[in-house]
C-alpha cells in the first residue's frame, strides 16, 4: 500500500487518539516518565508490555528507545488498537471515511460556512481534492487539516517505526478493534455537531496549532501527568463523548487483554491517552490483580 493510501486508511485511528487525549485522568503518584509498562503477575508465566503510541508526530521525533526495541524482540505477539499489517482490511477501510446516506458536507452547514471550509481547502494543499472530502466524516477533515498544520518536513507515527521491527522479527501484529468499529464511534458523534466543530477549528487554527505543538513537546517527555494537565484545556464540546471515545473501549481492551494474555509475551502499543487515568488501562490493569510497573524508555 502507498503511504497515502496508508495515511488515509490511519485517519480514523489517528482521530480516536487526538481527541481521547483532550480528556484522559491523572495517573497514580507514582509515575514515572515513561511511556513503555511491564505486565507482569496474576499468575502469568511470562511478562507482557505496555506502550502509549502517538499515531502522528514529526518524522524526526518517531524514534524507538532501546527499551521499546527490546520489548518487541522479547514479545511473541504485538497488538494495535487496529491490525495495521492487515493491507486488504486498511484498504476496505477506505469506505468508513465517508458519511452515511450520501450526506455532504453543504447539507450540514450553513452557505457561509460551507463556503469558508472550501475556502480554506482553495489555499492549502490537500492530499485529496475538496470535491471528495466533503463527503467525509467532518472529523476526519479535521483531523487531515491538523496534520497539514504540523511544523515539520515529514510525518510519521510510532505504530508504523514499531511495525518495521516487529516485521523484521516476524511478529504476528493483531488488533484489539477495527477500523469498523472506529468507524462507528464517529457516527455515533451527530453528524451535524462534527461539521460545526470543524467550521470552529478553522476559525481557531493557530491556536489548535499551537496545542499540537505543546502536545507532541509534552508526549517527547513521556509525561502522561502532562498528557492530562495540557488536556484539561482542550475542547470541553468533547466532554459528553469520553465515555464513548475513552472510557468504554479501555474497559472493552483490558477485558480482551485478560483472555490474550496468559501463557504469551505481548506488547499493546496503544494511544498514549489510554494509559493513565482512574480509568484508564493501566488502572484498570491492576484493578484486575496485574502488576502494571514503568520501564527505562
Amino acid at each position: 500500500m502507498n503511504r497515502k493510501l496508508l495515511c488515509l486508511a490511519s485517519l480514523i485511528s489517528s482521530l480516536v487518539f487526538c481527541v481521547s487525549a483532550q480528556h484522559a485522568g491523572i495517573m497514580t503518584p507514582d509515575t514515572t516518565k515513561t511511556l513503555l509498562w511491564k505486565i507482569s503477575g496474576h499468575n502469568l508465566a511470562k511478562p507482557s508490555y505496555l506502550f502509549g503510541t502517538m499515531h502522528i508526530l514529526c518524522a524526526d521525533d518517531a524514534k524507538l528507545s532501546d527499551g521499546l526495541k527490546k520489548a518487541i524482540s522479547d514479545c511473541e505477539e504485538l497488538y494495535f488498537e487496529i491490525d495495521l499489517s492487515d493491507m486488504k482490511g486498511m484498504l476496505n477501510s477506505l469506505q468508513y471515511l465517508r458519511m452515511n446516506d450520501e450526506t455532504k458536507l453543504s447539507d450540514l452547514l450553513s452557505a457561509a460556512d460551507y463556503a469558508k471550509v472550501k475556502s480554506y481547502f482553495s489555499k492549502h494543499v490537500s492530499m485529496l481534492p475538496f470535491g471528495m472530502l466533503e463527503r467525509f466524516k467532518p472529523l476526519l477533515i479535521s483531523s487531515m487539516i491538523e496534520e497539514q498544520g504540523m511544523r515539520c518536513q515529514s510525518t510519521d507515527g510510532m505504530e508504523m517505526e514499531i511495525m518495521k521491527d516487529a516485521n523484521a522479527e516476524n511478529k504476528k501484529i493483531n488488533g484489539l478493534e477495527t477500523v469498523e468499529f472506529q468507524a462507528q464511534l464517529f457516527d455515533s458523534i451527530p453528524y451535524q455537531k462534527q461539521a460545526k466543530d470543524l467550521v470552529n477549528y478553522i476559525d481557531s487554527i493557530d491556536q489548535y496549532t499551537k496545542s499540537m505543538d505543546t502536545l507532541m513537546q509534552v508526549y517527547k517527555t513521556q509525561d502522561l501527568n502532562k498528557i492530562n494537565e495540557l488536556s484539561r484545556t482542550g475542547d470541553p464540546t468533547v466532554t459528553d463523548y469520553i465515555d464513548l471515545l475513552l472510557n468504554d473501549r479501555n474497559k472493552s481492551w483490558v477485558n480482551k487483554m485478560k483472555t490474550i494474555l496468559p501463557g504469551k509475551s505481548i506488547l499493546f502499543a496503544v494511544g498514549a491517552a489510554h494509559l493513565p487515568g482512574e480509568k484508564g488501562v493501566i488502572e484498570l490493569l491492576r484493578e484486575n490483580g496485574y502488576s502494571v510497573t514503568p520501564m527505562k524508555n
